[in-house]
Parts: C-alpha cells; structure tokens; sequence
C-alpha cells in the first residue's frame, strides 16, 4: 500500500533508541524526510547515519531536550532550515516506563513532576512549535506515543499515559478544522533493543532461561507474543499518512492485546 508520504518531513523526538528510532526508520522507508531528536548527542548521530545508510532517507539528528521551550522552538528552527516544512510530528521522548515505579511510600514528587513536564508537558512544548507551521499548510499529523499503563493500574507513573488521552483530544478538537490529526498510540510490552539485555540479566538472575522469562511476559498478551517496535512503526506510518484522515482524537492500541478492560 503507497501511504502517500514521499516528500513529507517529520520529527521525531526520542528517535535515537528504541520505538522512536523504529518509527524514524519506517517513516524513512515510505519516503518521508526525518529529524530525530534526542538529548544524547552521539548515540542521535550514530542513529542518523545507521538510519540514513539503511533506508536510503534524509535522516537528520538534532539534539535537543523537550523539557526546554528554548530547545523544543529549536529543534522547529532546525527542520524549516534544512527543509522548509514540518508535516508530521511524533511525540515518543520519555523516560521508558516512567520514574515512579514502586509503592506510595517510596513514590517521589519529582520524580512525578519530572515524568509529567517530559511526557506531557514536552509532548504539549512541540506541539505548540509546530502547530504555526501545521495551520498555515492546512495539513499535518501529531501522534502522541503513550503507554498501556493509562488503561492499566499499577504504576503512579502511569498518570502521564492518562493525561495524553486528554490532551490528544484537545488538540485533536482545535486542530481538526485547520487539516491537522491528532492521536495517540499506546504501546504495551515492546521489544526494543534495550529489552534483550534487561530479559538476560533477569533470567540469570533467577536461573531460568531467557525464552523462559519471556513465555512468561507473553502470557499476559493476547497474540502471546511480545510486540516488536517495527509494529508500532507501523501503525504510526499509517497514522502520519493521508490514508488516516478520518481518524483522529483517539487513543489506538497497539499491545498484542495486554489487559482484559473494555474499552468504548
């Protein structure tokens, strides 16, 4: 299927590692120019040449951190140098289950506060940089990458996840009549490059083999397997593309089918 993207420019924030590097590889390979943006300057430069040699694409590394007006309207200064336009933007920098991870006698305020202001409010900074640019073309896309947690209690860092939904609609509201869609995607258990070495590091811990820790992980999801991050990509190439113009304020799913809650 042609997604009608060739020519679009996109950024991608978090795009060094993980879910936002899998996103800016497929967005590359359906012809779309990316920024990728991270705090971490030689791992985003490594990434924009691993990404730009593989695709054949125009992958461009900005650092930048998104819990900084200055560095977020940067970033946006940046991509309009270098390409004159901003399509598609895709909010995924985070930090990768939140801070807040144990029970409320350990959960720390700042650590809340600083899960918020980087997935939310960060998420609402670029947001507000491109939406100048994403009004005057009568076009773009802003996917908000999220998390299961806000459909599955457990983790106060989980809130953060929550309050997307809310903000997603928002924007979706406001920027509907001006040709922009907005949604939100929610990975659960995804396999990235980080989870290799975190499921060998438990199986040795507890003596089981590595497939052994990860049936169990499958168990909880309904294809019984765990996501991989080009399956995310997937649905976020979609949802970036001209095809998904009738979807937008929603939250979508994209866990193998993690929770048994029903969702309206």
């Amino acid at each position: 299927m042609d997604l009608q993207l060739t020519g679009k420019v996109a950024i991608v924030t978090g795009g060094s590692v993980g879910i936002g590097k899998a996103i800016a590889r497929e967005l590359a390979r359906e012809g779309v120019n990316v920024v990728i943006c991270a705090r971490r300057e030689g791992l985003l430069e490594e990434a924009a040449q691993e990404l730009s040699a593989e695709t054949g694409g125009r992958i461009i590394a900005v650092p930048a951190d998104t819990t900084s007006n200055q560095s977020v309207q940067g970033l946006v200064d940046a991509t309009m140098a270098e390409f004159g336009r901003v399509d598609i933007l895709v909010n995924n920098a985070a930090y990768p289950g939140g801070l807040v991870g144990g029970g409320l006698d350990d959960a720390s305020d700042e650590d809340l506060l600083a899960d918020l202001n980087t997935k939310v409010v960060g998420y609402l900074r670029c947001a507000k940089a491109v939406a100048p640019i994403l009004r005057e073309q009568g076009w773009g896309r802003i996917i908000n990458i999220g998390g299961m947690a806000s459909r599955n209690a457990g983790t106060y860092s989980g809130v953060r996840n929550l309050a997307l939904v809310h903000m997603t609609k928002t924007l979706s509201n406001e920027l509907g009549p001006h040709g922009v869609n907005v949604n939100v995607v929610h990975p659960g258990t995804t396999r990235t490059e980080r989870t290799g070495p975190m499921h060998e590091e438990q199986a040795e811990r507890e003596g089981v083999s590595v497939e052994e820790v990860e049936s169990r992980i499958a168990e909880g999801i309904a294809i019984r397997k765990i996501v991989d991050a080009t399956e995310i990509a997937y649905v976020v190439a979609f949802l970036a593309s001209p095809l998904a113009g009738a979807v937008t304020g929603e939250a979508i799913a994209a866990s193998g089918g993690v929770g048994l809650a029903v969702q309206q």
